[in-house]
């Protein structure tokens, strides 16, 4: 057929997804691709142009995902990127606990913790999928349902915009559970939201409100998420004024506390989430970018991108390698207090023991590891 001569409705297309859609949806059913027609302006379905949803599918464990989940996560991104009638790639986690609280602990603690080169395989994995949401060639949204924490703000903060619900918490979890944010956070975060914020989320693994990551920089956007006898509230729970403490500290963004937290606790108890005005705020920004030429849209993605992209490039390898041997020691430990651990003896080990007999000469024996999980010394 001569391509020159061809109309839109007979142009016979070649092929450059690397596997078929049979393989790439049925390789797990934790996560989900969905094409959903595009829609105008006037809230109108447009025929022939969509939008593709992926969606972390495991609620049960807050979204965390699995090695098959990164695995379908970077077939799903390639194939988005290459459908030729898709205008934008939406990002997001089922229900409405948590966008993704980032790797499943209990296959971290039960399959990879000891070893190393198997978790350095995995890292090899959880690059790709970082790096194919910033190589997508549509822009991709992440859409906040709940808590996007640990390696779920690592993919949040790959991609290009984010759209929260305002009960959502944002936040990592590295040095708190034996590991270092180092699969994308300590790259994204100076870059993001400065050096000085970046250390309190990155080392004290302090989360923060939708409010205040929006204050920050790292959501475009944020719309009520809970409904008190059926009208949207803002999230009762935190400071929505622009006022300061004694020191003259920007409260705008933090958690109430006394009896207006207790008070806002009171009406979250009476209300329900509801994310329909999420869904809209992502469709109005879907129908933004698409009422754009889509070459010099993805021009202007690349290009802004770059950023994140030179300092992501610049370190992902060597933070990988690292990851695998930190494997052997604290992340070994770690992960397995988490898994292991409860409410009543806790996810973390004694860190004042733990440093104090590092610093007699303790060697990370299992049994050591053994003595270190919560409640072992009780």
């Amino acid at each position: 057929m001569d391509a020159q001569s061809a109309t839109p409705n007979d142009f016979e297309f070649l092929s450059h997804d690397l596997v078929g859609d049979e393989v790439r949806t049925g390789l797990t059913g934790q996560i989900l691709y969905e094409k959903r027609p595009a829609k105008a302006p006037d809230g109108s379905e447009v025929e022939g142009v969509y939008n593709v949803w992926i969606t972390l599918n495991n609620p049960t464990q807050f979204n965390a995902y699995t090695t098959d989940m990164v695995k379908g996560m970077i077939l799903a991104l390639r194939a988005a990127s290459n459908a030729r009638d898709v205008v934008a790639v939406v990002v997001t986690g089922a229900g409405d606990k948590a966008f993704c609280t980032g790797g499943n602990t209990k296959e971290y603690a039960e399959y990879y913790a000891g070893r190393p080169e198997e978790y350095r395989q995995y890292m090899r994995l959880f690059n790709d999928m970082v790096s194919s949401i910033m190589a997508c060639d549509k822009p991709v949204i992440c859409r906040v349902n709940g808590m996007r924490i640990g390696g779920g703000q690592e993919i949040g903060m790959a991609c290009d915009f984010s759209i929260a619900q305002d009960m959502a918490r944002f936040g990592q979890a590295g040095p708190k559970h034996g590991s270092a944010a180092i699969g994308g956070s300590t790259d994204f975060l100076p870059v993001m939201i400065g050096c000085e914020m970046a250390m309190n989320s990155g080392v004290l693994c302090e989360s923060f409100t939708a409010q205040k990551a929006l204050r920050l920089g790292i959501l475009s956007d944020i719309v009520p998420g809970l409904k008190v006898d059926g009208e949207y509230i803002a999230n009762p729970l935190v400071e929505t004024r622009m006022i300061t403490d004694e020191m003259g500290r920007i409260l705008h963004g933090e958690i109430k506390t006394g009896e207006d937290y207790k008070k806002g606790k009171e009406l979250v108890a009476r209300g329900a989430v509801d994310l329909s005005a999420l869904d809209a705020k992502v469709e109005e920004l879907c129908t933004k970018l698409m009422m754009t030429f889509p070459a010099c849209t993805t021009k202007s993605v690349e290009e802004l991108r770059k950023p994140k992209l030179n300092v992501w490039n610049a370190n992902k390898e060597n933070s990988r390698a690292w990851l695998g041997l930190n494997m052997m020691t604290e992340a070994r430990t770690g992960f397995r207090a988490f898994n292991e651990g409860n409410r009543e003896v806790g996810r973390e080990v004694d860190f004042i023991t733990l440093r104090r007999e590092l610093a007699q000469g303790a060697q990370w024996t299992e049994d050591y590891i053994d003595s270190l999980m919560p409640g072992a010394r009780s």
